[in-house]
């Protein structure tokens, strides 16, 4: 399956995930939501609490005791078991192998069009995973609708 980079430019990067994530749990899959620091995923923790009550997410962040039956996991990196997640969803420049687009159902990387350094940072991972015989496809909300623009 290729990774799925996600340029967001129309909503928060938070909306996305909420969205993507309310599809991925419809399919019956496990999502790890990961991104690189503690305070990051505490932010993602609190905006899926605030959702609205019929269509909460349920979640937990890693290293709590019952990780093990969380739907979706924050994490701030890959946890061990992770074959247990049908997904992976990266956010603010999280790592993701190639070895894990290969692993998993879906593999997201979303990233922030409206910040530079997130842009550039998703287009080192894109020829990182490429170059590592990932497969890859680029998409953008500008027009506002999502649409693929590319594919590797």
């Amino acid at each position: 399956m290729p990774a799925l980079f996600y340029h967001v430019t129309q909503s928060p990067v938070e909306d996305v995930v909420a969205m993507l994530l309310a599809r991925a749990l419809e399919q019956g899959w496990r999502v790890e939501l990961r991104g690189r620091a503690p305070d990051q995923m505490a932010r993602f923790d609190h905006r899926l609490w605030l959702g609205p009550e019929e269509g909460f997410l349920a979640h937990g962040l890693a290293g709590g005791p019952h990780d093990a039956l969380q739907p979706v996991l924050l994490t701030t990196g890959p946890v061990a078991g992770a074959g247990r997640f049908q997904a992976v969803m990266s956010v603010h420049g999280a790592e993701v192998s190639a070895a894990e687009t290969e692993a998993h159902e879906r593999v997201w990387i979303l990233f922030d069009g409206h910040d530079g350094q997130a842009v550039e940072h998703a287009r080192g991972q894109w020829r990182a995973l490429t170059r590592a015989g990932a497969k890859a496809q680029y998409w953008n909300d500008e027009s506002g609708r999502w649409q693929k623009k590319a594919e590797a």
